[in-house]
């Protein structure tokens, strides 16, 4: 078997398609995620792309999630959108609210998104993007499940809790970051198990709190934040901003309501959306030439924007028309079709 496939745009979202349809999902449901998967792998994201079919697939079986149910989204006179996700995977619910969002955010100059009752799984700069091919600044935050410890703790209290980050740029594209706060993803664990490789020093530690490289000891102990107690810090600021703020669960909660049946974290999830052209006082001609000289400034001393490879990784595959995947990880996934 060679160590890869190839696989165009239409047969990565029929794979998906077919996957999610053969576990439990409805349409709506499987299309929304469909669309995530393909854009994530045509980006080379292997740990968000068809890798995260696993997580759904896992959340079926434990038997908690709705693959049928119907979001409600609440109106409002005021720049605040929510959307009850109803027990389902967030991305149909994202995708009622962000169109919402979009109007609220260019009539009041800030706006918010609040996801409610969702399972979530999914990469957030696709989201973000979507609201800056419209123009609009945005963030997104999620907690998860209690897999991180606190800076000098020694289980987990936090989820991997990652920042989504998209600025908007006239042309070419947007300045984008998305990363978790735990110094490496949960997913990004499961592909080093996956390989069999062990993972970097300082990134977990094992059940009785020492430090570990063992992919299967860190997720029987706990993940750590990056930076120390500034990741840490900003870790329980996504708590807060993706959970009491908005009437949700935090990482610990999360964690309780699942009871160990597995699948993809249950909470909420927080958008907030900036229009420029509000908040720059009628015209945003001066801020983007602003943003454009630091981008310049920053890239002729040799450094690169987050999402530089990404973005480079998307022009290639749209170029030559399709991914390469993993042959494992393919056969993985048709597997489960049978």
């Amino acid at each position: 078997m060679s160590e890869t496939v190839r696989l165009t745009p239409d047969e990565i979202r029929q794979l998906c398609l077919q996957v999610l349809d053969h576990c439990g999902y409805g349409q709506d449901h499987a299309a929304a995620i469909a669309q995530m998967l393909t854009t994530c792998q045509m980006d080379d994201c292997q740990s968000h792309g068809l890798f995260r079919l696993f997580m759904c697939a896992q959340t079926m079986q434990a038997g908690q999630i709705d693959g049928h149910a119907r979001p409600v989204l609440t109106a409002s006179d005021n720049a605040v959108v929510r959307v009850d996700a109803q027990g389902g995977m967030s991305l149909l619910a994202a995708r009622m609210g962000l169109p919402v969002l979009i109007e609220k955010a260019q009539t009041h100059g800030i706006a918010a998104l609040a996801i409610n009752r969702c399972f979530h799984f999914s990469a957030l700069w696709p989201e973000v993007e979507s609201l800056a091919a419209e123009g609009l600044a945005a963030m997104a935050m999620v907690p998860s499940h209690a897999w991180v410890a606190p800076a000098g703790g020694t289980r987990g209290s936090l989820g991997t809790n990652p920042l989504a980050f998209s600025w908007p740029r006239k042309s070419g594209d947007p300045f984008t970051f998305d990363f978790a706060t735990s110094a490496f993803a949960r997913g990004e664990i499961e592909l080093y198990q996956r390989a069999g490789k062990p993972l970097p020093e300082g990134v977990a530690i094992d059940r009785d709190g020492n430090p570990t490289t063992d992919p299967q000891a860190a997720m029987d102990g706990a993940m750590l934040t990056f930076g120390g107690y500034k990741g840490s810090a900003l870790s329980i600021m996504i708590e807060l901003m993706a959970g009491p703020l908005i009437d949700d669960l935090t990482s610990l909660e999360s964690m309780e309501f699942a009871s160990a049946a597995g699948g993809a974290p249950y909470h909420g999830q927080i958008i907030l959306a900036f229009d420029p052209q509000a908040l720059g006082g009628g015209s945003s001609d001066a801020g983007d030439a602003r943003a454009e000289r630091l981008f310049s400034d920053i890239l002729a001393q040799g450094a690169r924007l987050p999402s530089q490879r990404r973005f480079a990784a998307r022009a290639r595959n749209i170029e030559r028309g399709y991914a390469e995947v993993s042959a494992q990880l393919h056969a993985d996934l048709l597997a489960l079709l049978g």
